[in-house]
């Protein structure tokens, strides 16, 4: 039986293992999908909670809000993390600061 010397070189080049990914390679697709995640998602929630806090650290007495329950009322007192909301006249209620979602202008008011 004769070997063919040709053979065995191509046999030998099937064999050979391909080459890895470099790192980078495999980590630019998180990469990418991190960067999405951040500027669709995590950066404008974060500007949205900055905005509502300027809202109610610069809540005045005296100003129409309406809360998140949808309960519209005027400030009556500003306590440390509670408001006092006059809902009509002699009706007050006590809401949490955080719950205040916006305040009226004077042309949204009624």
């Amino acid at each position: 039986m004769t070997f063919d010397l040709a053979y065995a070189d191509t046999a030998a080049q099937a064999v050979v293992p391909a080459s890895q990914p470099s790192t980078l390679g495999m980590l630019l697709p998180f990469l990418l999908m991190f960067a999405v995640f951040y500027f669709l998602m995590i950066r404008p929630q974060q500007k949205k909670m900055k905005d509502h806090e300027a809202l109610v650290n610069n809540l005045q007495k005296g100003e129409e809000v309406i809360t998140n329950a949808g309960i519209f009322g005027r400030i009556h007192g500003i306590a440390d993390k509670f408001i006092t909301l006059e809902v009509d006249s002699n009706v007050r209620i006590k809401v949490l600061k955080n719950q205040i979602a916006t305040v009226l202008k004077a042309e949204q008011k009624v």
